[in-house]
């Protein structure tokens, strides 16, 4: 089908009515806790055990202050301000491993937990791979392991399946449950003991 720009408005004027009228494909849905509870259990995830090191890097004062303006705005709910001071911080400093986890939380907060598991897991391969701030990577990504889980359930509940597509789905499954036990393995690896102590 080929359209000239002269009748792209009118085209995207019948797809916007077609998708208010059901026949869109659905937007992936939220199933499951609320968004800043998996927050809160990524961050403790990241709680620092009294004997463990957690060293914090010296920042830019401009990505401090972004930071900063990023927290007051969660505080205050306002979760599409605090995801683009954090993409300005960003900006700055792209390598940042904190920088990016709290972009990634951020996006669970925002319901978008595709994007919080690949920001995690960028800041795990460019940061440490122990420590509280490795930790919190691998608790993201197991929430949107989780969330894949919770929804292939909620298929499953909705309609009963067979054949291919219950193959599909058992094998969906098993490979997602395969995931979520190397990501809590993952994360278990980030927490290094100290020699015994005589």
């Amino acid at each position: 089908m080929s359209l000239s720009l002269r009748h792209l408005p009118v085209f995207l004027a019948v797809a916007l009515i077609a998708s208010a009228c059901g026949t869109a494909p659905p937007v992936q849905r939220w199933v499951g806790p609320p968004p800043e509870a998996l927050v809160a259990e990524i961050r403790m995830a990241g709680k620092a055990a009294p004997d463990e090191l957690d060293v914090q890097p010296l920042r830019d004062p401009m990505v401090e202050d972004l930071r900063v303006q990023a927290a007051a705005a969660e505080r205050a709910q306002r979760h599409a301000d605090a995801a683009a001071a954090l993409d300005k911080a960003l900006s700055i400093s792209p390598d940042d491993p904190a920088l990016l986890q709290e972009r990634a939380e951020v996006a669970v907060l925002q319901q978008d937990l595709a994007r919080a598991a690949t920001l995690a897991r960028r800041a795990f391969n460019i940061g440490a791979k122990v420590g509280p701030l490795c930790r919190r990577h691998w608790a993201t990504i197991r929430q949107r392991i989780a969330l894949d889980l919770r929804l292939l359930d909620a298929q499953a509940a909705a309609k009963p399946l067979k054949g291919e597509k219950l193959d599909a789905w058992t094998q969906a499954k098993t490979r997602l449950a395969q995931e979520g036990a190397e990501a809590e393995q993952a994360q278990a690896a980030c927490t290094l003991t100290g020699p015994p102590r005589y």
